[in-house]
């Protein structure tokens, strides 16, 4: 069993957000580096600071989009999943060493936080392959420590209160539970469209709800609305992903 971090945590980011309101998008990118193992697919996943957004959790290599990476069309206008894509490679090969080819990344999600977070990343999330002629080295800085998890460890070590995950990176690790080898993964997430979410929180009895569209409660940030369910209760017993099928 965990301590209530998560509700405490939100409880102070929505009573500074009274104060603050609500901070500006800043674009994003990061990347979920899968390789095989025997008994299931392995991810790249690394520890921050402290001092930097997303301090202490583990997360995938990535960062905010910068002004070097973007592209434009021929009309002028951004290309904004090529630019999101150029950040992905750099962010990547920044905090971890670890060098990808834009060919070689699917887009399979993207992620807006709620509004009371104190920074908004608009995330663009992709998945590759991690090659063997690669190694990973992390700077000790911004980042302090980096590992291969496999998802289902992962996730159990977040209920045991060995580490901590932000939503969307649980998200992503229950997305990938059902696949044992990388080949199948990518398969299933480049053939699918991508899959939108702009989390809104709300407190509840067991503990703080992401809801996501689709959720009754979503519209008005109420997690006891009855009706269907999209939505992740982070609870101090571990969190529970609920998803009404039609």
């Amino acid at each position: 069993m965990t301590d209530n971090r998560d509700e405490r945590r939100y409880r102070k980011w929505e009573s500074d957000h009274e104060k603050r309101g609500t901070s500006e998008l800043i674009p994003a990118a990061t990347v979920v580096i899968m390789r095989d193992s025997e008994s299931a697919i392995e991810l790249l996943m690394l520890r921050k600071n402290s001092k930097v957004a997303f301090g202490g959790m583990w997360v995938f290599p990535g960062g905010k989009i910068d002004e070097t990476d973007r592209v434009f069309d021929s009309y002028g206008k951004l290309d904004e999943l090529a630019t999101a894509t150029n950040a992905a490679v750099r962010e990547t090969f920044e905090e971890s060493s670890v060098s990808i080819a834009k060919e070689n990344l699917f887009w399979f999600s993207h992620w807006v936080p709620p509004p009371i977070t104190p920074k908004r990343f608009s995330t663009y999330f992709f998945a590759t392959s991690f090659s063997d002629d690669e190694q990973v080295v992390i700077d000790d800085s911004e980042i302090i420590e980096h590992k291969w998890f496999r998802p289902n460890e992962a996730i159990s070590l977040r209920d045991e209160g060995e580490i901590e995950l932000a939503p969307p990176t649980w998200m992503t690790l229950n997305l990938l539970l059902p696949f044992s080898n990388v080949k199948d993964a990518l398969g299933a997430l480049s053939s699918n469209d991508p899959l939108f979410y702009k989390t809104r929180i709300a407190q509840s009895e067991k503990g703080p709800v992401a809801m996501w569209f689709g959720d009754a409660g979503y519209e008005k940030g109420d997690p006891n609305t009855p009706g269907s369910r999209h939505r992740l209760t982070m609870s101090s017993h571990g969190y529970h992903f609920e998803q009404s099928t039609s």
